[in-house]
């Protein structure tokens, strides 16, 4: 397989979408039913709690748990007392980043309090989804994607994306929006999209028309709905991952559910007509992730160790603050001196690295030790190899040069959960530390228990429940130190396997 193909996988419980470059899966997007994510969705929300010591609130959006507010996400608000019904105004400024969203921009602003009170009634937008203890992140910068453009709603700029480098047509573009916006949409701001580059006046028109007709669909419903309502969702998973794609030439795109397909075939004429003849429905009985191998691809990625080919590995930790990654040369020797076959490692490294970032999804803080270079020049290429390996990713990255420890810092924008934690949940027998007390660690608390039990109460037998692998100990390795303490309390020691427990359960019964 050559070129870059979308593979999806669609059940009614499940929608998968495979990105596969060259014949290799370097990213993954899952949309469970039951759980769909929620970025990009657009709320009406109530200020349930002002905390001016972290110059945010918390917003009841509907959700189980509420959602984040930072001030710097609140858009200035017209000078005007508010009734406590009153929703916070949309006005302000705003920027284009990288892949042609916007984000709002940086200005001297009044505290928390000055913005939001409790009971306040607001719109609100989610940019992140509620990650592992914490809730959903909100703006009320509200922003609504088309495939050209994004609508600011009440402001009044026109922005090119950055990655649209040709000035004649940013020009052309910016001119062209200027237009439809005096005609369509004064009140409102927008910014035209990568993907907009080689769009005429009529898609640019159509386009702005479509955004316009929401946001007015929008304002109905809001005005009508109680707090804690969502009044806009965003497009499902399958037609999601073709409006984002933004700039990417895709050669194929397979979808096993002929459903989705004429669904699909539907939504790419009419947003994406360049997109047209590339769609295929996969009718093969064998599982279409079977097939390109990418059901083995995301095992792999599950797991904390990755093998290189030249012998050397991986290894990624994903904690609460941040995600490690550690290089290790492994079974690879080299064939000259021990520089060059670091070197060589850490490059190879930085390349599956690009990759394992994008497929797993791992965002926020991330520290890669790569293996110690004395070479300056060396650790120039692996920076270098490392941020080609990312020129493709669609998500926001920065890197850091390499630090006097020998460590790499790079951050990646995290909006959703990382694959890890969309496909698995903590191990319930070690709370996922990733591993479990010994048993004979459990058999000295086992033998401490036992004596801090005698000293309180008097029984004629004492009972010990716990698991086989503890008590098989006890009657074995441990059966001289179990008598000398069988002896010192003087009561008879009766055990009893519990199948249920795990290593470290157990429990002391006097009776």
């Amino acid at each position: 397989m050559t070129g870059t193909e979308i593979l999806m996988n669609v059940t009614p419980q499940e929608s998968r979408a495979a990105l596969v470059e060259n014949g290799v899966l370097t990213e993954l997007h899952l949309e469970r039913t039951r759980r769909r994510g929620i970025v990009g969705n657009i709320y009406k929300g109530r200020v349930v709690r002002v905390l001016p010591g972290m110059d945010a609130a918390f917003v009841d959006i509907g959700l189980e748990r509420t959602a984040f507010l930072h001030a710097s996400d609140v858009a200035p608000v017209e000078r005007e007392e508010l009734s406590g019904n009153a929703l916070v105004g949309v006005e302000g400024a705003a920027t284009v980043n990288g892949n042609g969203s916007t984000v709002a921009a940086p200005a001297a602003r009044e505290g928390i309090r000055e913005l939001l009170r409790e009971g306040q009634e607001i719109l609100v937008q989610a940019v992140k989804d509620p990650l592992g203890s914490k809730g959903a992140r909100l703006t009320t910068y509200i922003t609504l994607p088309s495939r050209n453009l994004v609508l600011m709603p009440k402001q009044a700029n026109v922005g090119v994306s950055t990655r649209i480098e040709d000035e004649g047509v940013r020009a052309r573009l910016r001119e062209a929006m200027e237009s439809l916006r005096d005609e369509l949409a004064p009140e409102h701001g927008f910014i035209v999209r990568t993907a907009a580059e080689l769009a005429d006046y009529e898609a640019l028109y159509n386009d702005t028309a479509f955004l316009k007709k929401v946001w007015d669909g929008l304002q109905e419903q809001v005005a009508s709905a109680p707090a804690g309502t969502e009044v806009y969702t965003d497009l499902p998973l399958v037609e999601r991952i073709l409006r984002d794609m933004v700039g990417v030439d895709i050669e194929r795109i397979r979808i096993d559910s002929r459903e989705t397909y004429q669904k699909v075939c539907g939504f790419v004429e009419r947003y994406l007509p360049e997109l047209i003849g590339r769609i295929e429905h996969y009718p093969g009985e064998r599982p279409i992730f079977d097939l390109f191998n990418v059901e083995e691809e995301i095992q792999r990625a599950l797991e904390r160790k990755v093998g290189l080919k030249s012998g050397g590995y991986l290894i990624f930790d994903q904690t609460e603050a941040m995600t490690t990654v550690d290089i290790n040369t492994g079974g690879f020797v080299g064939h000259r001196k021990l520089e060059e076959t670091i070197f060589k490692t850490n490059l190879e490294a930085a390349q599956a690295i690009g990759r394992q970032l994008r497929l797993r999804n791992l965002g926020g803080i991330i520290i890669i030790d790569f293996i110690d270079m004395q070479d300056d020049e060396h650790k120039r290429q692996v920076i270098r190899a490392l941020e080609k390996a990312l020129e493709r990713d669609h998500v926001k990255t920065q890197i850091c040069d390499v630090s006097p420890l020998g460590l790499v810092e790079m951050t990646r924008k995290r909006t959703r959960e990382s694959l890890e934690h969309q496909m698995c949940e903590p191990c319930p027998v070690c709370g996922g530390r990733g591993y479990l007390k010994s048993a004979e660690t459990v058999c000295y608390e086992l033998f401490r228990e036992i004596l801090r039990e005698a000293r309180q109460y008097d029984a004629r037998e004492l009972r010990v429940l716990a698991s086989q692998n503890v008590i098989d100990l006890l009657l074995d390795e441990e059966s001289a130190a179990l008598a000398e303490l069988q002896s010192f309390v003087g009561v008879p020691i009766r055990f009893q396997v519990e199948t249920l427990y795990t290593q470290e359960q157990f429990d002391v019964v006097f009776v």
